[in-house]
């Protein structure tokens, strides 16, 4: 199987100066609680579930850049309403073609733009923000990009928007809204530290599907699962799972 490459390209400055910054495959990305779990014939765990390891070492990391302060659905100049500041020292961390001018429209999404979203509600009826990343990423041709919250592994404060970028023929920084976790924290005054995970990437390939819907074969499903339901344990692990490879 031939490897791809997924490209990670910044300023000069900022690739120099921040090497702890850098995107990482996420697998190094791994949480502190899921790395203590136990799991063996008298414990069975998540941690025997492939599945569930896969959502948590496919694909890239990308880390805050800088610390976030944010002020959500908090009374400011008379009126609810959501502020984001970051330090003076950003845009030297970031090089100058970053900025967090967040009067910029493009900067962030009204709410109208989203009407009828859940997402609306969850966000206090608030604009939805942009994180400013200083990120271009590049695929293979015919590559495109899943960006997600960190799969089973995200901030409880705050999530970015799910998006698809084709990133094969997209050639600038992909900037990320964010909801703040209304449902939790209903007004919220917190500080995003500098090096949070917030995006997962998962590259892959473009092609053209077609559904179908068939009748299963209920002799060979029932073998199946007599195998499934026997006393082996990780037998999917064993039978099914393929391990992926994310250098």
């Amino acid at each position: 199987m031939f490897e791809k490459t997924i490209e990670f390209i910044a300023p000069e400055e900022y690739t120099k100066n921040n090497q702890d910054l850098l995107p990482t495959p996420i697998k190094l990305n791994i949480p502190e609680w899921y790395k203590k779990l136990k799991h063996g014939v008298n414990e069975k765990t998540v941690k025997g579930c492939m599945p569930f390891l896969d959502t948590l070492v496919t694909g890239y990391l990308l880390k805050l850049p800088t610390d976030f302060y944010i002020e959500h659905n908090v009374v400011i100049d008379n009126h609810k309403a959501t502020q984001i500041v970051a330090p003076c020292p950003f845009s030297n961390k970031l090089g100058k073609h970053i900025n967090l001018n967040f009067e910029d429209s493009r900067e962030y999404h009204e709410t109208f733009q989203l009407k009828g979203s859940p997402l609306i509600d969850k966000n206090k009826n608030l604009p939805f923000h942009k994180i400013l990343n200083p990120w271009t990423i590049k695929t293979p041709p015919g590559y495109s990009c899943l960006f997600v919250p960190p799969l089973n592994n995200k901030d409880d404060r705050f999530e970015i928007l799910p998006g698809i970028v084709d990133t094969d023929i997209f050639e600038t920084e992909i900037n990320f809204p964010i909801v703040i976790n209304g449902d939790k924290y209903p007004s919220l005054k917190t500080t995003l530290k500098v090096g949070t995970p917030y995006v997962q990437i998962i590259p892959f390939k473009r092609d053209t599907w077609k559904m179908k819907i068939k009748n299963r074969d209920e002799k060979k499903y029932n073998e199946i699962r007599f195998f499934q339901n026997s006393y082996v344990i990780d037998n999917y692990k064993r039978k099914y799972w393929y391990k992926k490879s994310w250098k």
